[in-house]
């Protein structure tokens, strides 16, 4: 739906306050024929039952067949079209560490990764070094590198990531990756995808030159590689949009990052997933939306560790019961993109998803999977931008459209 439509119909009316609950990369694939996924072979009383007094499907991020970063699949989530709606993840990782980000900076995730002797990827993660390590490791590169003209900022962000930001004049952002996404090949050359980013891809490339030459006694984290060039774009703004007060629980800063990018408030960083839902029981009474955002779904996903994406998807359903205390107008539940553990990798099937409410009309599934999603009300790849007005919807905050 438009935005401009959307807006036309909103009421002013609360009739409950809404919550996105994602678990990121919840989508899973039995690990052999005839198997559960991940999200079946957990243990979900909490979660079953609320599917019973609700709606479920499973959205595409995207469009079909498409696997989605996290960036895109978020704002797809929030409502935005990612395929209108696109910015690199230097721009997310920069505002989910409060960086000062300017206007025509250009911003890029990095991670420090391994590589051997003949300068070959061996590890993407550098084994998940800790967050003082790359704290260590920005600091080296930001008192060595030197590129006359411009200034170079490198800022931990969590665990082996890191952000990098350049500022100068005449900087365009239109830089393609140096990660080659697997491991066994060199990291790519940062070249210009157009005329007005040479400038700023010939000083990327310096940056990874000389990052090579400080970084090369260090073990595990002897490179780097970098993502999602990008700078801040003019995009309307959530609270704007849905007439709604909006609030980001995350404890991860990429995820606090593209809530900010759309206008949200985003909460301190948790520690825990207890944390969390403490953050959503503190601040219920001053936001009529709140975004709560799990990760490691995602990150035991892609170590292919099946047994552990089982355990944190419970941990999960055990808080269930705290944020239906709050009495929700409306909760959805889902991921923002499927990451099979026997994949290790983000894939492009459809996520379940479960919406409730007390205005929903209930399908008769009885558990939250991916099997009992197919046969959902919500149906088989929808948008994922269709979910928040779906949310307006059965929050009763849109009037009808026509006489």
């Amino acid at each position: 739906m438009e935005f401009d439509v959307v807006q036309s119909l909103l009421n002013g009316e609360n009739h409950g306050k809404i919550v996105l609950l994602v678990m990121d990369g919840l989508g899973g694939l039995p690990m052999e024929d005839g198997g559960k996924t991940e999200l079946e072979a957990a243990h979900t009383p909490n979660m079953d039952a609320l599917a019973e007094r609700s709606i479920l499907g499973l959205h595409q991020g995207i469009r079909t067949g498409i696997t989605p970063g996290s960036g895109p699949a978020h704002l797809s989530l929030f409502g935005y079209d990612p395929l209108k709606y696109q910015v690199g993840r230097g721009v997310l990782s920069a505002l989910g560490i409060d960086f000062d980000l300017h206007k025509n900076d250009v911003a890029a995730r990095g991670n420090f990764c391994t590589v051997d002797e003949q300068g070959r990827v061996t590890d993407r993660r550098a084994g998940r070094i800790p967050t003082e390590i790359t704290e260590r490791l920005c600091k080296m590169l930001n008192e060595n590198v030197n590129i006359p003209g411009v200034e170079v900022f490198l800022r931990p962000v969590k665990d082996y990531r890191f952000l990098l930001v350049i500022r100068g004049e005449g900087l365009n952002a239109n830089i393609e990756e140096t990660d080659p996404q697997i491991v066994g090949e060199k990291p790519l050359l940062a070249k210009a995808i157009d005329k007005a980013s040479e400038k700023a891809a010939e000083i990327v490339q310096d940056f990874v030159r000389q990052a090579e030459k400080i970084l090369a006694d260090e073990s595990p984290a002897n490179m780097l590689l970098l993502r999602g060039f990008a700078s801040l774009p003019d995009w309307p703004m959530f609270p704007e949009v849905y007439g709604l007060k909006a609030a980001a629980i995350a404890m991860y800063p990429m995820y606090r990052g593209v809530a900010k990018l759309v206008g949200m408030n985003s909460l301190p960083a948790a520690q825990s997933y207890e944390e969390e839902i403490d953050m959503l029981e503190e601040n219920w009474n001053d936001y009529d939306f709140f975004f709560v955002h799990i990760k490691k779904t995602d990150s035991y996903g892609e170590d292919g560790n099946f047994e552990k994406k089982v355990h944190e998807i419970e941990k999960v359903d055990a808080l269930l019961p705290r944020i239906l205390a709050l009495n929700p107008g409306v909760l959805i539940i889902t991921g923002d993109h499927s990451t099979p553990c026997v994949m290790k990798y983000h894939s492009w099937h459809p996520v379940p998803t479960l919406l409730y409410a007390k205005t929903c009309r209930p399908d008769g599934i009885t558990s939250f999977g991916e099997r009992a999603c197919l046969q959902g009300g919500l149906g088989v790849r929808f948008p994922a931008y269709e979910l928040m007005p779906l949310a307006l919807a059965h929050a009763g905050r849109l009037e009808k459209f026509g006489a």
